[in-house]
């Protein structure tokens, strides 16, 4: 069991940082491939309704023509679960001539089981799997999507005590059991955002190194080749402070530390901090908006509509249901949220217009 190995690895060398121990807890996690759904742990927006990914392929139709319609692209999704939002969003991207016969498939994608669930559903777009973006051919633009990754990819947490910042850890307890620990000397941090003066002791900041270095290679990349990128996931509209790092197990929250590798770990995402550093390295962004407005704009209720038109009642009701479940304010709709980066060239995307 990974809780085993984490334990081991923290009586051999001391306690670990909050990052290692999310990276080492998600890892043996995935690798099962049965996180997703009714029968696992959550259920992601592609497994809700399938006008989610079609809004998606639509979107990214329209920054293809908006780009001069390259032939070849790189269309790469970023944490493809099992595969459904990138099927809803290829069969959407039919109404766009061309589109898909440009389109090369790439899946960034760590867990063996996930890759085989995948090649099951896209087996005739032909994907061709990457352990990260950097392997990725830099010969052609790219479309990049990513639907709740940002959240997953692990943080570290810092306290304030006495003035200062000290980096939260995971260690062991007297009786044997993981437990939340400080690290002994202060953190100096040399460039602080302005939230973080004057908080009082006990205030928590997180802050996602992998997240920071995608949006560096994201910027490379985009500048080079051109392009635009599509973020989805949970989190504030402005950075600031709390501890937002939680487990799932079976559809309902549980203890961080209580099972390392047989729960989801998440964290929310702080979008104005990556957007900040996309645009520091040249990139245009755009959003955060609420995921709501942004499927609104898209034409979710026509879609929505056209579908159930045809529908048996059963399933009309479901459709509505689900629709209403990712842009309902009380649900999905303000939790979560959009953002755009693009090449300096493109054009400002669909749904998020000023309105």
């Amino acid at each position: 069991m990974q809780e085993g190995l984490i334990k081991a690895l923290i009586r051999d060398n001391g306690p670990i940082s909050v990052e290692r121990f999310m990276a080492m807890a998600i890892s043996a996690y995935y690798a099962k491939g049965t996180a997703f759904g009714r029968q696992g742990d959550f259920t992601t927006a592609p497994e809700i309704s399938q006008v989610f990914g079609e809004l998606i392929g639509v979107w990214c139709c329209l920054v293809w023509e908006s780009l001069g319609r390259p032939a070849p692209f790189h269309l790469v999704e970023l944490g493809p679960g099992r595969g459904t939002l990138m099927a809803d969003l290829l069969r959407s991207s039919t109404i766009m001539p061309g589109f898909l016969t440009s389109a090369r498939l790439h899946l960034v994608e760590t867990s063996p089981a996930l890759r085989a669930q995948q090649a099951e559903t896209l087996k005739p777009h032909a994907p061709i799997w990457h352990e990260t973006l950097r392997s990725v051919p830099m010969d052609a633009p790219l479309i990049v999507v990513a639907n709740e990754f940002l959240d997953a990819l692990p943080i570290r947490q810092y306290v304030r005590k006495s003035g200062a910042w000290f980096e939260r850890l995971v260690g062991l307890a007297k009786n044997g059991a993981l437990e939340f620990q400080t690290a002994d000397e202060a953190e100096a941090i040399l460039s602080q955002p302005g939230f973080l003066r004057n908080v009082p002791d006990g205030a928590v900041w997180e802050t996602n190194p992998q997240a920071l270095a995608l949006v560096d290679d994201l910027s490379s990349r985009l500048r080079l080749q051109g392009g635009g990128a599509l973020f989805i996931d949970y989190g504030p509209l402005e950075s600031g402070l709390g501890d937002s790092l939680q487990a799932v197990k079976g559809h309902a929250f549980t203890p961080v530390l209580a099972e390392p590798g047989l729960a989801d770990l998440t964290a929310h995402v702080d979008f104005a901090a990556l957007a900040r550093r996309a645009r520091e390295s040249g990139l245009k962004d755009w959003g955060p908006v609420p995921q709501g407005v942004w499927l609104q704009r898209l034409g979710i209720a026509p879609r929505t509509s056209q579908l159930a038109a045809t529908a048996s009642q059963d399933r009309r009701d479901l459709l509505v249901s689900a629709s209403r479940r990712l842009i309902d304010p009380q649900e999905m709709g303000t939790l979560f949220k959009v953002l755009a980066l693009a090449a300096p060239c493109l054009s400002l995307p669909p749904g998020f217009e000023v309105t």
